[in-house]
Formats: structure tokens, C-alpha cells, sequence
């Protein structure tokens, strides 16, 4: 079974050939999540408390961070920030594979016409900047996380698409296919009971690679200002609230929202390319 990830141009191929790199990855993973969902238990302010006589102070014993232009505890607000920046590309990546396991299953087991339309389809989706149709759906009915979370998941639906379908066409031509078939299985029943099972190790590694481009997607949304409302914690919303304290010569309440989505997303790629890799070892 072929185990190849389909890569956005642009961004540059993460080598995880080393287990101790994927298992401390693993963990910086493990790490926000909790810290997610641990938020309103370990956030010691209010995020959007606003001490103006403190703005801009670095870290101290009070404020572990430092604080914002607004004198907003900068670790409160990326505490919180965790659960809306994890969130939508969540959202993201379940609604993309879900559809797009959907779609590449019905096109690589009918065939013909159905094939086709399925893959025209997709490919004239893929063809539209993911980024551009989530600016026009915001324009359209404002700031919040579900427009840009809809938009983003149909951009990405080809990705998901094209690997099922390839990879289901590959299924379907073992021996224990058509001996279901023989049986009197119909279709749908192979495909749930046996064929998507089969195939979901390297749907699931590429949604993990998904979520990390989804992550850089909503963010840039939230830097642009389209994406989540304005006091609500969010790490792009951070970075674009500490832009004015960078020309200030203040960087560090940009800084710290900046290396973290980075970490994350190169956390996320490395854990999926390594369970892809392994995928791929065992199919051999």
C-alpha cells in the first residue's frame, strides 16, 4: 500500500527518521493539549483583565510571560489561546477527512462517471486558494471561528480526496475484495468493514500533517483580523496584538505566540510523518 503524504508547496519536507525526535514531538503534543484543556484551572488572570499601569512589563514572579501592550497576563492569554487555536483546525481536519474519505471512496469503488465528476470537482477546488476562499466567506459573514473553519475544510478536501481514492484503488484490487464480493458483501459493507479500516492509518497520518497547515491557516486569518472576535484568547490574535509593541521595541508578547505555533505545527508534522513512516514499514 503506498504511504506517500500529499505536501502543500511551499513548506519544506520534516526528515523523522529518528525515534527520539518523534517521541519528544509526541510529547510537546501531549503537553498542549493539556495545557488546553487544563486552561481555566492553571491560568493565573483573567485573559482579558487589563492593567494599562503594567503594560509591556516582562517576566517576573506575578506574570511568568510578561504582559501585553494592554497589560493582559501574557501566559493566561496563551493558556486559553490554546483551546480556540486547537480548536479550529480540529474542526478543520474532522470535516475535511470525513467528506473527503467519503468522496475518494465512492470515486476509486464506482468508477466511471461518478469518477470523474467527483474528481473534476475536487481537482476545481484544489485549483481555489484555501487561504483567498476563507477571506471571502469571513467578508461575507464577519469574525468568528466557524466561517473560516468551513472554508479551510473545503479547501482541504482534495488533499484527502486524492490519497483515499488512490489508496482504495490499490485495496480494491486484493484478492480478499473480490472474494467478499463473491460472498454477496455489497459494496458499502466492504467498504466500512474492511477497506476504509485498511486505509485509515495513512488518511489519519495525513490529517495530523493537515492539522499543523490548519493551525497556520486560522492563525494567519487571526493576524489579518478575520478571524475570531477580538478579545477572545487566540495565538494568531496575539501575534497580532503584539505587532504595535514590536514597533515599540517590545517583541516579546509577539514572540511567544509566534515560536509556539511554530513548535506545534512542526510537532504535528513530525508525529505524522513518523506514523506514516511506520505505516509503511508495517505494509511492506
Amino acid at each position: 500500500m503506498s504511504t506517500t503524504l500529499i505536501r502543500r508547496p511551499g513548506l519544506a519536507r520534516i526528515r523523522t527518521g529518528r525515534a527520539p525526535l518523534a517521541l519528544l514531538c509526541l510529547g510537546f503534543v501531549a503537553v498542549v493539549v493539556c495545557l488546553a484543556v487544563l486552561a481555566p484551572w492553571i491560568a493565573p488572570y483573567d485573559p482579558n483583565a487589563v492593567d494599562l499601569g503594567n503594560a509591556l512589563a516582562g517576566p517576573s514572579a506575578d506574570h511568568l510571560l510578561g504582559v501585553d501592550a494592554s497589560g493582559r497576563d501574557t501566559f493566561s492569554r496563551l493558556a486559553l489561546g490554546a483551546r480556540t487555536s486547537l480548536l479550529g483546525p480540529l474542526g478543520v481536519v474532522f470535516f475535511s477527512t470525513v467528506v473527503g474519505v467519503a468522496i475518494g471512496t465512492a470515486a476509486a469503488w464506482r468508477g466511471g462517471w461518478l469518477d470523474s465528476v467527483l474528481s473534476r470537482s475536487t481537482e476545481l477546488v484544489f485549483a481555489f486558494p484555501g487561504m483567498l476562499l476563507a477571506i471571502l466567506i469571513v467578508s461575507v459573514y464577519g469574525e468568528g471561528l466557524l466561517a473560516p473553519v468551513i472554508a479551510l475544510a473545503i479547501a482541504y478536501l482534495p488533499y484527502v480526496s486524492r490519497l483515499t481514492r488512490s489508496l482504495v484503488l490499490a485495496e480494491r484490487a486484493r484478492p480478499y475484495v473480490e472474494a467478499y464480493q463473491v460472498q454477496g458483501h455489497s459494496g458499502l459493507q466492504i467498504c466500512l468493514r474492511h477497506v476504509v479500516p485498511a486505509v485509515a492509518p495513512v488518511v489519519l497520518a495525513q490529517s495530523t500533517v493537515n492539522f499543523g497547515y490548519a493551525l497556520i491557516d486560522l492563525a494567519g486569518l487571526s493576524f489579518l483580523g478575520l478571524g475570531v472576535p477580538a478579545l477572545t484568547p487566540d495565538w494568531g490574535r496575539m501575534v497580532f496584538d503584539g505587532n504595535a509593541a514590536i514597533q515599540s521595541g517590545y517583541p516579546l508578547s509577539a514572540i511567544i505566540p509566534c515560536v509556539t505555533i511554530v513548535l506545534t505545527v512542526v510537532a504535528f508534522n513530525v508525529v505524522g510523518e513518523r506514523w506514516a513512516d511506520k505505516v509503511a514499514r508495517r505494509d511492506r
